[in-house]
């Protein structure tokens, strides 16, 4: 037709076509993800700077040199304890990915799609393995601790491949709470910073009540939804694999996402950090937005120059501070009483029950099926045929476990006929 028009129409509708989704994905920037999210208060916001610079010190290499740090087990990324007093906390933070040790590619490589289950959902396979060990590992400390601090809480904080395991093994010890003095589920928190895709949607939502990731504004890694071995295989050329997931998410309708329950998702509540603005040059005031999304969960990677470095925890704990002091700033110039402190402090807390709450019907009410479909994407690489059973499936119920009935153990419906959180 093009030739006998003398015309390349079928090229130019190509090429109009391609500038389009070009142009779309140009304007698109990680501020229209959150954009109607509420903004967080300095109340809520308070622990995430001062947990990236504990985090930052398990980057020190010379640590374990000078403190004997335990980085003896085996598949789990180096880590501390902290007993903090000021702050009533006892902390476990993990750091990140480190390029040049072989452990911690085996846990990032030890996954494929759907093969492990947990509580009803997915997860990463080597991450929880890696929980797990580092559970048994120190779960005799983390117990003496909490007996001998009974009013503290229990924090779990990591960045990148440490969030992920942070993740899971705040998960686990909700599991196993005898392995930890009975403590109580509200004493438990996690804090994973720029974590990686490593639980299923049921369970990023039914765990959002303790598990808070953040995230700043065009971070790449909880966007992939790629294989995160072939991100790391692929850093030398990351921009072409990022536009290549950028088109593929484009063209994946978001029903199909959430109707595959093996897709994996950033974990929990989310707050985003937002501090650049559309065709603007330079860092503005940063913005702290937070939800508890059930779809539109970071589902499409983000062209920009700053994928990469908004990855970075040093970037994090520089911008989660200074957003921190905005906040302070603002709550001073308001001039807010103590006694009205601790009302919104009790309101921020009510709010985010009633979230949590709402993002629970909310996943209900899409229905998303826990059965086993086939799907043409996914997080991690696709299931050979034969694999996915093997020795995780000891650990978990054989019996499949359908969306409906996990609607039915959360919510029953009141004399209205309505459908109602059980208490």
């Amino acid at each position: 037709m093009s030739i006998v028009c003398g015309v390349p129409l079928l090229e130019c509708v190509y090429c109009l076509a391609c500038a389009r989704w070009v142009w779309k994905k140009c304007l698109y920037t990680a501020g229209h993800e959150s954009e109607n999210w509420g903004l967080a208060t300095a109340e809520e916001f308070q622990p995430i700077p001062h947990l990236c610079r504990l985090i930052l010190a398990v980057y020190e290499e010379d640590l374990q040199t000078h403190f004997g740090l335990p980085w003896r087990v085996w598949r789990v990324p180096p880590y501390m304890i902290y007993l903090d007093h000021d702050n009533a906390d006892i902390v476990l933070a993990v750091r990140g990915l480190n390029l040049a040790k072989e452990s911690d590619y085996a846990v990032l490589l030890d996954n494929k799609l759907g093969q492990t289950k947990f509580d009803g959902g997915y997860v990463h396979n080597g991450l929880l393995k890696a929980a797990e060990l580092l559970l048994d590992a120190e779960c005799e400390v983390l117990r003496e601790l909490i007996e001998r601090n009974p009013n503290y809480t229990l924090t779990f904080a990591g960045h990148s491949l440490g969030a992920g395991v942070v993740t899971l093994l705040a998960m686990v010890a909700v599991q196993n709470k005898d392995k930890l003095h009975n403590i109580e589920r509200k004493r438990i928190r996690c804090y994973a910073t720029a974590p990686a895709r490593c639980i299923s949607l049921n369970l990023a939502v039914r765990y959002a009540d303790i598990i808070n990731s953040v995230v700043l504004q065009d971070d790449f890694l909880p966007r992939t939804t790629t294989a995160l071995e072939d991100v790391f295989k692929s850093l030398f050329c990351l921009p072409c694999l990022l536009c290549l997931m950028c088109l593929k998410d484009t063209c994946t309708l978001e029903e199909k996402m959430l109707k595959d329950p093996r897709r994996l998702y950033a974990p929990g509540r989310l707050y985003h950090i937002v501090e650049r603005k559309p065709f603007r040059f330079g860092r503005f005031p940063p913005v702290v937005r937070t939800a508890v999304p059930v779809d539109g969960r970071f589902e499409h990677i983000v062209l920009s120059c700053n994928v990469t470095s908004d990855h970075a925890i040093i970037w994090i704990e520089k911008e989660s501070q200074k957003a921190f002091d905005l906040m302070l700033e603002k709550d001073q110039i308001m001039e807010i009483p103590a006694k009205q402190r601790m009302e919104r402090l009790e309101s921020v807390a009510r709010e985010h029950t009633e979230e949590y709450k709402a993002a629970l019907k909310r996943a209900a009410a899409l229905d998303v099926p826990q059965a086993y479909s086939p799907s043409a994407y996914g997080t991690f690489s696709e299931m050979g045929e034969g694999e996915g059973g093997g020795e995780n499936s000891g650990r978990l119920s054989e019996e499949q476990e359908s969306w409906n009935e996990l609607v039915g153990r959360l919510f029953h419906r009141d004399d209205s006929g309505q459908m109602v959180l059980r208490p």
